[in-house]
């Protein structure tokens, strides 16, 4: 930076200036279940977010002896007023859609009555004592391959996993799981998540008409500033 100011760690790593915005959390907390019988979840953020670009959401689901599945995941709102997101359990054999989640976007909100904003030469906010940020703590891409099987439609399901010990403090970014995927045909390859907290893995599971078995979507994990 040519100007401005700068914050550095004990590490030496720089951790704030005037002309780069982080990742920061603009709101956070629960999402339950609101309809659908017991599997939907919609969930409205404390404060919308007003970036351009959709902002994105971690969800940590409450650890249960079972699998929490989630799918079908969407924004509410549109560019500029991103109000909140939606969410559904993968089905009735899965957890109901309890859990944790923070909103992140690059780029603060003047959030906090008191404290420090730092903002860049066009104007920018890039730092607002209200909005803390959030640190990426790895990614997952080694899927590997378990099984397959099919629907009741006659679609081919099948199964990834990845050793995961299932952190409190971690949240996976839940957007990219609500994506559908090219195919081998005009049916799009639909996309879902499982925590399957008892045999501690992390499980992608496509399912399409016809499903290629090559994978190589990251599962990415974040956690927010203590």
């Amino acid at each position: 930076m040519t100007y401005g100011v700068q914050f550095t760690n004990g590490s030496g790593v720089v951790t704030l200036d005037s002309e780069y915005s982080r990742l920061v959390v603009i709101s956070s907390g629960r999402y339950a279940p609101t309809g659908d019988s017991g599997m939907g979840s919609t969930t409205y953020f404390a404060r919308p977010v007003t970036s351009q670009e959709p902002p994105l959401v971690f969800v940590r689901p409450d650890t249960v002896n079972a699998v929490a599945g989630l799918c079908l995941m969407s924004l509410i709102g549109s560019a500029g007023n991103w109000t909140g997101f939606y969410v559904r359990a993968y089905s009735d054999n899965t957890a109901q859609p309890n859990g944790r989640y923070f909103v992140a976007a690059f780029g603060a909100q003047a959030a906090a009555d008191y404290g420090m904003r730092i903002w860049n030469g066009s104007g920018a906010l890039l730092f607002d004592s209200g909005t803390p940020n959030a640190t990426f703590t790895r990614a997952f891409q080694n899927w590997t391959y378990e099984r397959y099987d099919t629907t009741d439609q006659g679609l081919y399901r099948i199964y990834y996993s990845v050793p995961f010990d299932f952190p409190e403090n971690e949240f996976m970014l839940i957007n990219t799981f609500g994506m559908d995927m090219n195919s081998g045909s005009g049916i799009a390859r639909q996309l879902y998540c499982w925590w399957d907290f008892p045999n501690q893995k992390l499980y992608a599971l496509t399912v399409a008409l016809n499903n290629p078995f090559a994978f190589y979507l990251p599962a990415v994990f974040a956690k927010q500033a203590v």
